[in-house]
């Protein structure tokens, strides 16, 4: 029997506090999911929501999946109605998705309150429900909600939930920890204790005792073969099994096929898209794809990655689309230094005093409050000033920032910088909507003469931090400025106790930078 990797981002995940897709969001998300390869994606609940059955309308005519199957979800039908005459199980079959996946209810207390039915009127709508819908040619997931809260409660009737499930024909049937508050132990001592072949059984974990990843793998190593997740663990309360985490385990721990080839290296390609859609800023330090995943700060660390990689990495972050990263700080020794240049296209291998001078300085620096964590470019900076390979472009002579706030309400700042290129003086003028806006449009005015490579420079992010110890407004504040450079990102950072110097640094990085990248050519007007 096949293994089954059941995706429910549009679904279940879906109910994360702060998400709305839309329509287009939620067809953009099943394309990215089938990348991934997913067996199965749940597309929503259509007859109940207008936008879900709108979605498998227009999935119908706009996804050409090639590896998942599309399935609708629902419940069974209500109490004293037939199958056949439930609204609800109507627009399932409306909704013309090869698989339909039911919720039922798998806990009698949930039956007796929360339906107000008997245990046996709950069974024939199980029974009921799935027999009608496998009649019509439809592949059925049952999800037994509140399984394991149930079967806790009352493990004969919750059974016989399982078993008259798949006596109507259903392909497997889902253990829900709805609740989420099981452990690993619990969910293999359940599964065991149920007495059903775990071939033919599900798991769905809600992630309340964080714990959601480790229960669905718990169930797998106890025979389940049908797995539900969602993409980066959305879903209601503190979400739900974060699937690229359950696929990286199966895949890469257990060995189980459970991905087509060539597509768990998608993985954290997908994550990102999918956060990106979902309007939520990508957790750094997620499993597998968070871009903190693979990244060592450690002396202790570099040095042995510098020997072997696979010391320090649980897994080839190649083989899930991640990459390894030397973060520079003051906890960095001389491994770490030469491993971080390595990665920026410098090679220190060999000179053993220039890695001192570097690891030294970065240190100080660090001690100062700088952080060269996320600035690369002004790391490669560093090393290329110990190695005697920059220039300084300009030299500056003096600038002046100064905000107005004008009658009519607007507030305006202006820039004057003045600076000597190649021996020639030369001052430049320019407003902006911030006084650091204005200083690097001024600066850049000035230079772009001299070196025309820089009109590519774009600054597009900006952010400032008071340093841990400094209070009010005379902290001493880090600034850090991004920027694109021909389709290149770099990091600069400047710290001082004026936040406009501390700008002013970092910008300073930021073309400087750009000009090393460019080489002589981008110099037009100096004869070195």
């Amino acid at each position: 029997m096949d293994f089954q990797v059941f995706d429910t981002t549009l679904r279940d995940g879906a109910q994360r506090e702060g998400i709305t897709y839309s329509v287009v969001d939620k067809l953009a998300v099943a394309r990215l999911l089938d990348e991934f390869g997913v067996g199965f994606i749940e597309g929503g609940w259509p007859g109940a929501m207008p936008k879900d059955t709108e979605f498998f309308r227009r999935a119908r005519d706009e996804l050409q999946l090639k590896h998942a199957v599309m399935v609708a979800f629902g419940a069974t039908r209500k109490a004293g109605l037939t199958a056949a005459d439930d609204p609800q199980v109507r627009a399932l079959l409306d909704a013309e998705t090869p698989a339909i996946a039911l919720v039922a209810k798998a806990d009698l207390r949930h039956v007796e309150r929360a339906l107000r039915t008997t245990p046996e009127e709950n069974l024939a709508m199980v029974y009921d429900t799935v027999t009608h819908l496998v009649a019509e040619g439809r592949r059925v997931f049952v999800d037994c909600e509140h399984f394991f809260d149930g079967f806790r409660f009352d493990a004969a009737y919750t059974k016989r939930v399982v078993e008259k499930a798949l006596e109507a024909g259903a392909e497997r049937v889902v253990l829900c920890d709805t609740n989420g508050g099981s452990l690993p132990s619990g969910i293999t001592r359940a599964i065991t204790e149920l007495g059903v072949d775990p071939a033919l059984l599900g798991m769905h974990a809600q992630n309340d005792t964080s714990c959601a990843v480790a229960n669905t793998i718990a169930a797998v190593e106890a025979g389940v073969l049908h797995v539900q997740g969602t993409a980066n663990g959305y879903g209601e309360r503190p979400g739900n099994a974060d699937l690229f985490a359950v696929v990286g385990n199966l895949a890469l721990k257990l060995g189980l096929p459970v991905l087509p080839p060539g597509c768990l290296e998608q993985m954290a390609r997908v994550s990102h898209a999918i956060a990106e859609i979902a309007n939520i800023a990508p957790d750094t330090h997620q499993a597998y794809v968070g871009h903190a995943a693979f990244a060592h700060k450690a002396g202790l660390h570099a040095s042995a990655i510098k020997v072997d990689p696979e010391l320090y990495n649980h897994v080839d972050p190649t083989t899930v689309g991640n990459d390894m990263r030397i973060l520079i700080t003051e906890m960095a020794g001389r491994a770490s230094i030469e491993l971080k240049s390595r990665e920026l296209g410098l090679d220190l291998a060999g000179q053993p005093t220039v890695l001192t001078a570097v690891a030294d300085r970065v240190k100080s620096l660090e001690a100062q409050g700088w952080s060269f964590e996320a600035a690369d470019a002004s790391f490669a900076l560093l090393v290329r000033s110990a190695l005697g390979d920059v220039k300084a472009p300009f030299d500056l002579e003096s600038y002046r920032v100064i905000v107005e706030h004008r009658p009519d309400g607007a507030v305006v700042s202006e820039a004057t910088v003045k600076i000597v290129v190649g021996g020639e003086r030369t001052i430049a003028t320019a407003e902006g909507n911030g006084p650091v806006n204005a200083l690097d449009q001024a600066l850049r005015l000035a230079l772009v003469e001299f070196y025309p490579a820089l009109s590519s420079l774009e600054l597009v992010d900006y952010k400032v931090r008071i340093l841990a110890g400094s209070h009010g407004t005379d902290a001493v504040t880090r600034v850090l400025v991004e920027s694109t450079h021909r389709d290149a990102e770099l990091t600069t950072v400047g710290v001082h106790g004026n936040i406009v110097e501390a700008s002013w640094l970092a910008l300073v990085d930021a073309l400087t930078h750009a000009l090393q990248q460019g080489g002589d050519k981008a110099r037009r007007r100096l004869g070195d």
